[in-house]
């Protein structure tokens, strides 16, 4: 049994303290694994009138059955101590215990309060280091962490030292299995929670890593995009209904343009200026990575920009686009997917990855221009997508193949 401990509690007679009045002074010893603490209990007693054996005092006058009644209270309380110990995964010695009976608090710190901790200097970095979305995954994260507590632990919190090896994978099947998360949505979060375990090493906290024996691995998933004719489809769309009209013009705008849904939504006139060829550029700052992107304007891209010129329904007027909410965006783009026949989950991460894929890299746009547009702060990141653009392989394959021959 895990945190299981020997555990024995005696008083005993100090005969060689003795007083000016010839008595021995009282002493609780505290036996954990066979280690040894002692503390006073400040109480004196004759030789005479104790019993070794039986750990307590003999007689009938009344101290002594006042001496023998406070030993019995001490005794439950330091059984009860020892039971709240082991409740709370606590590490159980003679020494932390006889700490407890003298009221000497170690620095136990909690889960949930260093969590909470954690996330309020991320809200206060708001803006400036961190972007809102991000505060949002450790804020979900948190929740996610307290409910796991409960399910597994019934408690609203528990001790950084009680953190061990196997409440990493139990919180990783709970993930899985009890909130339903795929592999790499699962590894995120326990990543989010190791970020602030590395918090609570860093300011000696905890002393343990439970993370030290655990991998955690993101798995590749193919990155969906649209392609040349999917693209083509979505353009052409008459669209009757402008709510669904709007929503496909910011999206084949994304296509274009590489930039987040968030990104977009930000985008104001500002951010379009001349670039070093004398032409129209998007330069702006990614929100989710605070990276630079800059980005030449694409003729379609330049297009949308002066079709919403003068919309009048906008966030103001330096704004380039009005913007639904996400969900709302999102939602409309499955409409505008069954229209245009297109048998893909329309989001505004396929667009991202169709500017990065058939708008870019199909096209012969060097990766290293592709990353930089894209605000990746990794070529490693832009890689990714050149695994997934069999067109361009089979492009090159062709051109070897003729050189060959």
């Amino acid at each position: 049994m895990e945190n299981f401990n020997t555990y024995n509690l005696a008083f005993v007679l100090r005969k060689s303290r003795k007083n000016n009045e010839g008595k021995s002074p009282v002493y609780m010893r505290i036996t954990v694994n066979g280690q040894r603490a002692e503390v006073s209990i400040k109480r004196n007693i004759h030789t005479d009138n104790w019993e070794n054996k039986a750990c307590k005092a003999k007689g009938y006058k009344s101290e002594v059955k006042q001496l023998n009644q406070y030993l019995e209270t001490l005794k439950a309380l330091m059984n009860d101590y020892h039971t709240e110990m082991v409740k709370m995964g606590e590490e159980i010695t003679a020494q932390s215990l006889k700490n407890k009976f003298l009221g000497i608090s170690e620095d136990r710190r909690m889960l949930i309060e260093v969590f909470e901790y954690h996330n309020h200097q991320l809200k206060e970095l708001e803006g400036t280091n961190y972007a809102s979305a991000t505060i949002k995954r450790y804020t979900t994260t948190l929740d996610h962490i307290k409910a796991f507590l409960v399910f597994k632990y019934q408690l609203n919190d528990i001790p950084l030292n009680r953190l061990k090896y196997s409440f990493i994978t139990d919180l990783e099947h709970y993930f899985k299995v009890t909130r339903k998360c795929n592999h790499n949505t699962t590894i995120k979060y326990i990543k989010n929670f190791r970020k602030v375990i590395n918090l609570a090493i860093k300011n000696e906290w905890l002393s343990k890593d439970p993370f030290a024996k655990f991998q955690a691995k993101i798995v590749e998933v193919k990155r969906e995009y649209l392609l040349k004719d999917e693209l083509k489809n979505i353009e052409d769309l008459n669209l009757a209904f402008p709510r669904l009209d709007i929503v496909r013009d910011i999206f084949v705008f994304s296509c274009y343009s590489g930039l987040a849904y968030v990104d977009v939504a930000n985008l104001t006139k500002n951010n379009i200026r001349l670039g070093i060829d004398g032409d129209l550029w998007i330069i702006t700052e990614r929100t989710k990575t605070k990276s630079q992107s800059n980005i030449p304007l694409l003729p379609k891209a330049h297009e949308l920009i002066k079709k919403y010129s003068r919309y009048p329904n906008k966030k103001t007027e330096d704004h380039i686009f009005p913007i639904f909410t996400n969900q709302r965006m999102n939602a409309y783009l499955k409409e505008i997917a069954d229209l245009a026949s297109v048998d893909k989950n329309l989001t505004f991460h396929i667009a991202r990855h169709t500017f990065a894929t058939t708008v870019t890299l199909a096209n012969g746009v060097p990766i290293e221009s592709i990353s930089s547009m894209l605000g990746h702060k990794s070529i490693r990141t832009t890689q990714i997508y050149s695994k997934v653009i069999n067109a361009k392989i089979s492009e090159d394959m062709d051109k070897l193949k003729r050189k060959l021959s």
